[in-house]
């Protein structure tokens, strides 16, 4: 790979899977703009890795006490940080079900239509505007209970139809439910951990069976990655602190709007 597309692919993958916006729009769009050819799995792997390490390095007191949560559990001792290591792992088993199906029936390739992508981006940007207009920000993550975990990882699961955006559903999905801009993203982030572990480890194996290498360029784009990554949560966590998630609604209209321009003139 040149280093121009380096670091188009660390920025698109670390500042697109954290923000509401639609990892899957941009990664089509950029080799339909640039002709650049799929940069393989390998790398595939690194950039998951280079988000992944993003997250555990910004809220890294949160993941010490899911860790934590977790011995405790193990103890059967039923503390509160115990608990929400609990709803993290309740929530992650849909989207993984839904993955195993969906791998299994060879829908997953069926689905990455651009026009899919497209309405997705319009449809769920108009769900998040309308639960960030409609739901109270009352709750904090420490409020949260199973049922809601339960509902945020039915709406993750969804994500897995290209164009939903993984951050973006869950957000929604939490707002609904009144929990606060700030706390909502927060959960979603820690939501996040298994499931981009998992994804990054299904597509290391195939990696693997299929021989591919870890080389300089893979590694280069996991580094950019995790910078460009932990920037984008950085940048979101503040954004929401002052202000509601219209900037990103807006942003998910106009690129469904041009990737059907692209569809409908081809």
């Amino acid at each position: 790979m040149s280093i121009e597309q380096i670091i188009v692919l660390a920025l698109v993958q670390g500042i697109t899977e954290f923000l509401p916006i639609s990892s899957s729009g941009h990664l089509i769009l950029v080799p339909a703009l640039s002709g650049w050819q799929d940069q393989g799995l390998v790398t595939d792997v690194m950039v998951h890795v280079g988000s992944l390490f993003a997250i555990l390095a910004y809220f890294w007191r949160d993941v010490w006490q899911l860790i934590l949560g977790g011995v405790d559990l193990v103890r059967l001792n039923v503390t509160p940080r115990a608990r929400l290591a609990l709803f993290i792992l309740a929530a992650t088993i849909p989207a993984v079900i839904v993955g195993f199906a969906l791998k299994e029936s060879g829908l997953t390739e069926a689905m990455r239509s651009t026009e899919l992508i497209a309405w997705n981006a319009i449809v769920y940007g108009a769900l998040l505007l309308a639960a960030d207009r409609l739901g109270p920000q009352l709750k904090s993550m420490e409020q949260m209970t199973f049922m809601p975990a339960m509902i945020i990882g039915l709406a993750q699961a969804l994500a897995l139809v290209p164009g939903t955006s993984r951050s973006g559903i869950t957000m929604t999905a939490a707002r609904f439910m009144g929990f606060t801009r700030p706390e909502a993203a927060r959960f979603s982030f820690l939501l996040g951990i298994p499931a981009i572990a998992g994804a990054g480890l299904l597509t290391a194996l195939d990696a693997s069976a299929s021989g591919e290498a870890i080389s300089n360029d893979a590694l280069l784009a996991a580094a950019l990655t995790f910078v460009s990554a932990f920037a984008a949560i950085a940048f979101l966590m503040a954004v929401l602190k002052r202000f509601s998630f219209l900037p990103f609604v807006l942003y998910r209209f106009a690129l469904g709007g041009f990737l059907l321009v692209l569809v409908y003139t081809a």
